[in-house]
This record gives structure tokens, sequence and C-alpha cells, in this order.
């Protein structure tokens, strides 16, 4: 269907989108399993299968925000 807005977005429709599942500890692509079950929606297969690491890399900067945030404080 023309027109649609995931027609020029692929992220616009996240039953196509790539989604990291925890239950299975792999990539999968659309709504293979529950929301609760998967993280996403990635662009590609390759990035959903870096979903733990991203995850990971984010907490690990924003831990160091917060490190920061609270030293100002001092």
């Amino acid at each position: 269907m023309r027109g649609r807005a995931w027609d020029a977005d692929p992220m616009a429709a996240p039953e196509s989108g790539w989604y990291y599942c925890l239950k299975h500890n792999r990539a999968e692509q659309g709504f293979e399993c529950r929301a609760q079950d998967r993280m996403g929606p990635y662009p590609d297969e390759a990035t959903a299968k870096r979903a733990l690491e991203i995850a990971r890399e984010r907490t690990e900067r924003e831990d160091a925000r917060d490190r920061a945030w609270r030293d100002e404080d001092d």
C-alpha cells in the first residue's frame, strides 16, 4: 500500500523490524516473541544481534554521567 508512513520508514512498521529475543538469545525479525521478551526494534539484523552490547554500553555511559553529576554536588 503506497502512501502509508511505513513505506518511507521501515522502523515505522515495527512488525518488519529486527528485535533481540531475550528468551531465545537471538535476533528475530517481526513479532515472533512476546514484547516483554524482546528488545528493539533495530534497523537491521546486525544491530539487533548487538542489542545486549548496546544496552551495556548505554548503561555504562549513563552510570558515568550519574557519577559525574553526583560528584558535582560535593
